[in-house]
């Protein structure tokens, strides 16, 4: 029986991706073994959103190449996509597919074999205007289940190369994503992540329809969704409509992914973003009106070509006035094709640095605060696995609907449960609990009549 490895390097999506390309496989007999053991075919999902993506990406090729010379091996991903020469050069390098065509992959293996030429099937992605289905009806996590509801981006920021490695704005059928979410929670997952590349453009490209009448559809018509949360939405798509669905549900949680990138109107206009400050704040304030708790969380990027110390205490004082709960902190990459790189007054590395590191000991300051608010707090948590640091204990951890990491006492058996836990003792990296109890079917939908 052939075997599959895989490595997934970069987002949600790839990670989503890799799953689906697995039931490809798996259909037609494979077995999956893991990256570090000997197997006949590598797949090796690629990143290109940072320098250190293609770097990595291009380390984990060659270590697959080195496991088993053998071995056929795939690449796959948004580095191959925009890269397919760099990685073709790769000796050992075998198939290059992008971020299309992928359910083809067995295919090419199967060529593969028979002719032993290396296969380039990157094709252009910015004529692709279908989204692709590739189903993915369970994961190896137990707890929280992706959906990936649409692909591409039209908005070009200066600084980004995913339009050029995902395409344009593409929005998967809803009755396909109603389908995807029953099947899940029909599978026993309690909680769904929308996820994409620009989740909260869906349905930009479709008539009459797009993300608030896709909340209130999953809502209405997956039959025992517990919780729904949106991995990432920009300011601009948080329009009244969706304020209000969010207002009106049961089940989207308190937490939600707005990337700012940066606090300063001047950086936003040079990275070709499509909000203002003014209007970023406006937006914060409503959905905590509708939300009492919600945790924001959110990305920044450092050192942007031009950035002043100006600029960057903008920033920072932005995210401190409206109590971010975690930030994701980036300092700035060129990648080449891109607007930004070729832009004069490029941060220094070093000045670069230090602003990352100012930034994450705000978030983290952040993170405490808005923890604290929640201590001898009942929370309800979905606990995942034992508690990595101390595996030998009776410890887990999980997640709350507002994105609080919770280490307490529980049994294998709740794991993917709802369960009741009282904060004890509020923190970051995580928060330490109390077990309550298990959370029953009837009390959710008790709440929700």
């Amino acid at each position: 029986m052939a075997s599959v490895a895989f490595h997934t390097l970069g987002c949600k999506v790839n990670h989503y991706e890799t799953e689906a390309i697995w039931q490809l496989f798996k259909e037609q007999g494979y077995d999956r073994t893991e990256f570090e053991s000997t197997a006949d075919v590598y797949v090796i999902n690629t990143c290109t959103v940072t320098n250190t993506g293609d770097k990595k990406s291009r380390q984990v090729i060659r270590r697959a190449i080195r496991k088993n010379p053998d071995a056929v091996i795939c690449v796959t991903g948004c580095y191959a996509q925009t890269s397919p020469a760099e990685i073709m050069a790769i000796p050992g390098v075998d198939i290059v597919v992008g971020t299309q065509d992928r359910v083809k992959m067995l295919e090419y293996i199967e060529q593969y074999k028979e002719e032993r030429q290396p296969i380039n099937a990157v094709g252009n992605i910015m004529k692709n205007r279908v989204y692709e289905e590739l189903d993915v009806p369970a994961f190896t996590d137990r707890t929280r289940a992706s959906l990936k509801i649409q692909e591409g981006c039209n908005n070009f920021c200066t600084f980004c190369i995913i339009p050029w490695a995902r395409g344009l704005m593409r929005s998967r059928d809803p009755q396909e994503v109603i389908h995807q979410a029953q099947q899940l929670v029909d599978a026993g997952y309690q909680e769904i992540v929308l996820t994409g590349i620009h989740t909260g453009g869906y349905g930009e490209d479709m008539k009459d329809y797009n993300l608030a009448s896709l909340l209130r559809d999953l809502e209405a018509q997956v039959k025992g969704l517990k919780r729904l949360r949106i991995s990432s939405i920009e300011a601009s798509q948080i329009t009244d409509e969706v304020i209000e669905v969010i207002d009106q549900s049961n089940v989207i949680v308190r937490h939600l992914h707005i990337p700012i990138q940066s606090g300063s109107n001047t950086v936003l206009k040079r990275m070709r973003r499509k909000y203002t400050m003014e209007f970023f704040a406006e937006r914060l304030e409503r959905l905590k009106e509708v939300l009492p708790g919600l945790a924001v969380t959110s990305d920044v990027i450092v050192g942007f070509p031009g950035e002043t110390e100006e600029e960057f205490m903008e920033t920072y004082n932005f995210i401190k006035e409206h109590k971010f709960s975690e930030l994701h902190v980036f300092p700035y990459s060129k990648r080449t094709g891109t607007p930004a790189a070729r832009m004069d007054d490029q941060v220094d590395e070093d000045v670069k640095n230090e602003r990352v590191h100012r930034l994450i000991a705000l978030s983290d300051q952040l993170a405490k605060e808005y923890a604290s608010q929640f201590e001898n707090e009942v929370l309800e948590v979905i606990p995942e696995e034992k508690f990595k640091d101390d595996p030998e204990s009776d410890l887990y951890e999980g997640y709350t609907d507002n994105y609080l990491k919770v280490v307490f006492p529980a049994t294998e058996d709740m794991v993917g449960k709802i369960v009741k836990v009282k904060v004890t003792k509020a923190g970051y990296p995580y928060n330490e609990g109390q077990f309550v109890r298990v959370v029953e079917n009837s009390e959710v939908l008790n709440e929700a009549i």
